[in-house]
């Protein structure tokens, strides 16, 4: 939104200092994240600027670090894991979480808040409170060391986004479609993939993607829950840093942080495809 024209000094001294005072906190917190990359092509073995790089002389940078990843069997194994279990928990917390956003929908659903706060509590309570609940409650069903009991605590952590943002689209949507659809003999299952399904599908990409990404970067409750068998990259990360500290870990890094973006790009497509369904305009 443009400055008007007539807005007096102290509306522009607010206008442009709100601006620069976002972006150094943008600049604070993006930096850290931004030294990752260039250092995950150092040709040492360090973590730090050498003079080659800081001179940017070629032979300070090199792939040697993505080269290890590639041929090792360990990083291939946790990342096969990471994707296994990211794609399981994500379906199902897509699933739950969307049926559980249209039951919370309809205005005669009792105690609707109530059910909210404990279906988000997830996203609330910490996550070694979460972490340690669940391995107790796991172990008594023999689920702890098995892609079955992580899968199940991934899309117990993925379900809250899911909801959230199914919920939020839900909020404009018109019940005369569904009417409608049924006044014309059209039964439960076909107004919900003909009707229902495309108005809320924005909602329904964005949660899973949410829910991708919770999956994929947790670190806390696998440690809890899994075994050697379902080590992911977080965990393999994590091991690498106390037990062995190697670059490697940066090009890793670097390689998350590129699917990250790559994720939120796709966030904000949706979000301006959505807009333009609704027939509002993209800010």
């Amino acid at each position: 939104m443009a400055l008007p024209s007539y807005a007096t000094p102290l509306e522009r001294t607010w206008y442009y200092g709100f601006r620069v005072f976002c972006g150094l906190v943008f600049i604070f917190l993006i930096t850290p994240i931004l030294v990752i990359i260039p250092l995950s092509f150092n040709a040492e073995p360090y973590f730090t600027f050498t003079e080659a790089m800081l001179g940017f002389d070629p032979d300070g940078y090199s792939l040697r670090w993505y080269e290890d990843f590639f041929t090792s069997d360990q990083w291939l194994f946790s990342i096969k894991n990471s994707f296994i279990v990211a794609i399981a928990s994500t379906f199902l917390a897509t699933a739950l979480g969307t049926v559980a956003a249209l039951g919370l929908s309809r205005p005669e659903m009792p105690f609707r808040s109530t059910i909210m706060g404990l279906l988000i509590s997830p996203m609330i309570v910490p996550l070694i409170i979460s972490a340690a609940g669940m391995y107790f409650f796991y172990a008594r069903m023999n689920l702890t060391q098995t892609f079955t009991g992580v899968v199940l605590a991934h899309t117990a952590l993925g379900t809250p986004f899911v909801i959230i943002t199914v919920t939020a689209t839900m909020v404009g949507f018109d019940r005369n479609l569904i009417r409608a659809a049924q006044s014309l003999g059209a039964d439960f299952t076909t107004t919900f993939f003909k009707v229902i399904m495309p108005l809320i599908a924005p909602g329904v990409i964005s949660g899973a993607l949410f829910a991708f990404i919770t999956s994929f970067d947790e670190v806390v409750v696998v440690i809890f829950l899994a075994g050697a068998e379902q080590r992911t990259i977080p965990i393999q990360m994590w091991s690498g840093i106390r037990e062995e500290i190697s670059p490697t870990i940066l090009a890793v890094a670097t390689m998350l942080v590129i699917i990250s973006v790559l994720l939120l790009v796709s966030l904000e497509l949706i979000r301006r495809r959505n807009e333009r369904l609704r027939g509002i305009a993209a800010t």
